[in-house]
């Protein structure tokens, strides 16, 4: 049986300065890329890529040091603007043309640096619950836990780290879920066990933490980019760390939050109902 145009995937290896990306194409269509959270590589989007690339030409990459990408100097720190230009570069070997961009969590940041830096490139900027702590009033307390999840995974270990992280970021069950808030929850923590690795983990924790962990957006070039932006939010992540930060990036860009299915991981838990929003949103007029 021939495959169908979504269904094939072209692999790559994409030299940058210091680094060397790994990346995947499906599909055909406008191009679409997506930037992966935390310390997730491609495989985050291995449920909702198929679904995209039936109608998006959809990229897919692990970020400089995580999973398959390697750096030239592990001790060097990964900034956000350096993460910012790899994905600009990894953009740029596909298509000349300003793409669709989306991106959730840590990865947020990269997407903002690159629409503020680059809005050549970016014809539609989607941010899933974007966590960036310095967008929260008063963040000295953010600033000390930050530090403390720092010295942590220096001291003690990455694994040390992500116990102190985690309930921080809004991955813990609630007392009584639903079923289906459950399930959920249940399918998302199966796929951090498979990309949150010990490798990927000492990493995020390492050189690209204290980076990001201090990201402040440019909200000036943002107001102004030619591109649209949308900051999204999940149905079920109210109160938590990255809901809260989303209603604040939002509110700074005079925007109205989109609301996607599920928590703060919906395209892990929920990829059928959390790729439609998705879509749905990639087309709304500019």
């Amino acid at each position: 049986m021939m495959e169908e145009p979504w269904e094939s995937e072209r692999a790559g290896t994409l030299d940058v300065p210091g680094a060397h990306l790994s990346y995947q194409v499906r599909g055909t269509g406008p191009v679409l890329l997506l930037i992966p959270g935390g310390p997730a590589g491609a495989s985050m989007y291995d449920d909702i890529a198929p679904l995209l690339a039936k109608h998006h030409t959809v990229i897919t990459y692990d970020p400089r040091g995580l999973s398959v990408s390697t750096v030239d100097d592990p001790s060097r720190d990964i900034t956000v603007e350096t993460q910012a230009d790899d994905a600009r570069r990894l953009l740029r070997t596909v298509t000349r043309e300003p793409a669709y961009v989306f991106a959730t969590s840590g990865g947020c940041a990269t997407a903002l640096e690159l629409a503020a830096t680059y809005p050549e490139q970016v014809r539609t900027l989607i941010v899933h619950e974007p966590s960036i702590a310095e967008l929260l009033p008063g963040p000295e307390e953010r600033r000390a836990h930050n530090a403390d999840v720092y010295e942590t995974a220096r001291t003690v270990g990455a694994s040390a780290a992500l116990g102190k992280f985690l309930p921080s970021a809004g991955f813990d069950v609630p007392e009584s879920p639903d079923p289906d808030e459950l399930v959920a929850i249940v399918a998302m923590r199966d796929h951090l066990e498979e990309f949150f690795t010990p490798a990927n983990l000492t990493v995020f924790f390492g050189p690209m933490w204290r980076p990001l962990a201090g990201y402040v957006p440019d909200l000036d070039a943002l107001r102004t980019t030619p591109a649209r932006v949308v900051v999204g939010v999940g149905t079920t992540s109210e109160g938590q760390f990255a809901y809260r930060t989303a209603v604040l990036l939002a509110e700074r860009l005079d925007l109205r939050p989109v609301v996607f299915p599920g928590d703060h991981g919906g395209m892990l838990g929920l990829p059928e109902e959390f790729a439609a929003c998705l879509l749905d949103a990639l087309a709304l007029p500019g």
